[in-house]
């Protein structure tokens, strides 16, 4: 047994969401968990694919970039989420996809305007579009944190990329991940109808606060 076991199954568990939703393709994506109390991290390893991935599959890995836990090697993105932990205290979860319809904005290089309620409760306001990056070293996580900074959006398309998410569980990242291409493809299916027109500040800030006071238990 290792202190790490429960949360590993968790990131495990999770990812089965991901290829559920169409969120990824083959082995792309993973996603993070914080280790609580400790500068370490659960990943997904690297280009296994999602029916092979069990919770000894999972890769614990300290804050220093050295494996902790695990037999694999982590995710090629593992720069990137200990750059976002590192840097982004109230996170405990970030999640990478290459969702269809959403990295097709990213692909363009556009944020999805705030044209839905759903997306003023869940995002506040637009999911804004961040900078290119190579792949592999801190750049992607470096404009990540740099264009959420001030932003009450837990989504980011990353130019080129693809889609990164967070939260304040590995679970709440995962939703906010969802969401982005549901909204997405809602974004881009009415730009086929015609002019699409972004809600009110006043509108958006309104939505916002009430689905963070009043909506679910």
């Amino acid at each position: 047994m290792s202190r790490y076991d429960n949360l590993r199954d968790q990131v495990c568990k999770l990812h089965a969401e991901l290829p559920a939703n169409d969120l990824v393709a083959w082995t792309s994506g993973n996603i993070s968990a914080r280790v609580p109390g400790e500068d370490a991290m659960v990943i997904k390893p690297s280009g296994v694919r999602y029916p092979d991935l069990t919770p000894d599959s999972m890769v614990v890995v300290g804050f220093d970039g050295e494996v902790i836990e695990g037999e694999l090697s982590p995710s090629s993105d593992t720069a990137t989420h200990l750059y976002i932990y590192r840097h982004r205290q109230n996170v405990s979860g970030v999640v990478h996809t290459h969702s269809p319809y959403a990295t097709a904005w990213a692909a363009v290089g556009e944020p999805i305007p705030c044209i839905l309620t759903a997306m003023a409760d869940e995002f506040g306001g637009a999911i804004p579009l961040g900078p290119f990056a190579r792949i592999g070293s801190e750049e992607i996580g470096k404009g990540v944190v740099g264009t959420l900074s001030g932003q009450r959006s837990p989504a980011v398309l990353m130019r080129s990329h693809g889609v990164f998410t967070v939260g304040e569980t590995a679970k709440d990242a995962v939703k906010a991940a969802v969401m982005v291409e549901d909204v997405a493809r809602t974004v881009y299916l009415a730009r086929q109808l015609g002019q699409v027109k972004p809600l009110g500040q006043d509108d958006v800030d309104a939505l916002h606060d009430r689905y963070l006071s009043e909506y679910g238990q």
